[in-house]
């Protein structure tokens, strides 16, 4: 089948961009015409939506039709039939966008106006935010045209906020891989919690590589830590706490018994109930399950501290506040029992050591296996049991050597 004839116009406009004399001015020809592309899709969608042509290939709406011969994804078919109202009724941001100087981003937010400002005040109002628009990325433009709708109605901001409280709610949910948090918070808690996540999840360091969402998580981590370390007035002295249970015959080396259960989660494996001894304080709840299903308690553990605040302090100390994994510099750190705790190993400073959550959950995957060998060192093996050396800090321990510096311990 032969190509359609503005296709082929347009794979010459391209290779004509390509050539152009510069890169930066091709990309910028690129962009505007990509935008001017985008206007003219959304403008011609709104006239198969006038029309209902959509019909005579069998589709029930017009963006269904966009989704199954566009291959464009719910929202964005939603997002471009939404431009095509915002076209017509906006001659200023027409021009603008047929014209290649605003982008499918920017016809969004004048959406957002239509719908929250009010069709009068953004249609007398687009002769100024046009320019905007022409000079901003679309999250700029988004701020003004709130700022706009503030101004135009104030009293919706309280009203905004009432209706936020009344639909306060959060939920956190067992699923097979972990806990599916959602919710709604209104705008005052919701700073709240952002300003701490924001505060504590910032980036420690120049050498800080961890993701946005790493952290994130770890800041929620170190939140909840907190608590779970003080406590919480109302809690009569009790901190709050995770409760393991584990029937008595599981503990056997040729156990066939249910696995462990997490309150209010369920079924875990056997690593990530070595990690729960490992983090925090535990009560071992020692059960012995009849064959009707109850089960009768054996034995309840004493809720102990795995490492004391100054063992803690030292730990850092000693390892100058990063993870001691080889080649990791993370500073958000728990404390681990190189020989495990819940395999009878000491809560001495000797055999504890300081790892980020992700390294140290590789160590109770069996990924990384850590080993005290005296007086705060440690050596590290990957699964295939090979060592795993942190180069630099060899090299100067052998430098310190030559030189007879009494300091050859590497940090």
């Amino acid at each position: 089948m032969a190509d359609n004839p503005i296709i082929e116009t347009l794979r010459e406009a391209a290779r004509a961009l390509a050539g152009g004399v510069g890169d930066l001015d091709t990309l910028r020809a690129i962009q505007a015409a990509q935008d001017a592309l985008d206007a003219a899709k959304a403008e011609v969608i709104g006239r198969v939506e006038e029309t209902r042509e959509y019909e005579t290939e069998g589709a029930s709406g017009v963006q269904s039709w966009a989704r199954r011969e566009l291959r464009l994804s719910a929202r964005d078919a939603r997002a471009l039939v939404a431009a095509a109202h915002s076209l017509r009724t906006l001659p200023h941001v027409a021009q603008s966008a047929a014209a290649g100087r605003i982008r499918l981003g920017h016809l969004q937010q004048f959406t957002y106006g239509l719908r929250h400002v009010g069709a009068r005040t953004i249609t007398d109002a687009q002769e100024w935010l046009v320019p905007v628009a022409e000079t901003c990325e679309p999250g700029d433009l988004h701020r003004v045209v709130r700022a706009l709708r503030e101004a135009v109605h104030p009293d919706e901001l309280d009203a905004t906020w009432a209706r936020g409280m009344d639909r306060e709610d959060i939920q956190v949910t067992p699923v097979p891989s972990g806990w599916h948090v959602s919710g709604f918070l209104a705008a005052d808690l919701g700073g709240k919690l952002r300003a701490l996540l924001g505060s504590l999840g910032a980036p420690r360091e120049a050498g800080d590589t961890r993701t946005g969402s790493q952290r994130r998580v770890d800041a929620l981590s170190e939140l909840l830590d907190t608590i779970l370390e003080h406590g919480l007035p109302s809690d009569r002295g009790i901190r709050p706490h995770l409760s393991v249970h584990v029937d008595a015959d599981a503990l056997r080396p040729d156990a066939s018994e249910p696995p462990a259960s997490l309150s209010g989660f369920g079924a875990i494996g056997p690593q990530l109930l070595e990690y729960l001894t490992c983090t925090g304080d535990l009560t071992a709840f020692l059960t012995r399950r009849h064959r009707g299903g109850h089960a009768d308690v054996l034995d309840v553990g004493r809720t102990r501290r795995l490492a004391t605040r100054t063992q803690r302090r030292a730990v850092l100390a000693r390892q100058r506040d990063e993870c001691a994994a080889p080649g990791c510099r993370n500073t958000h750190l728990e404390i681990h029992h190189a020989h495990w705790w819940s395999h009878g190993g000491p809560t001495d400073l000797d055999n504890l050591i300081g790892l980020c959550p992700r390294c140290h959950r590789l160590v109770h995957r069996r990924l990384l296996t850590i080993t005290a060998t005296g007086q705060g060192r440690f050596e590290f093996h990957d699964h295939d049991t090979r060592r795993i050396r942190r180069a630099w800090r060899e090299r100067l321990a052998q430098h310190r050597r030559q030189r007879g510096d009494p300091a050859l311990a590497p940090p």
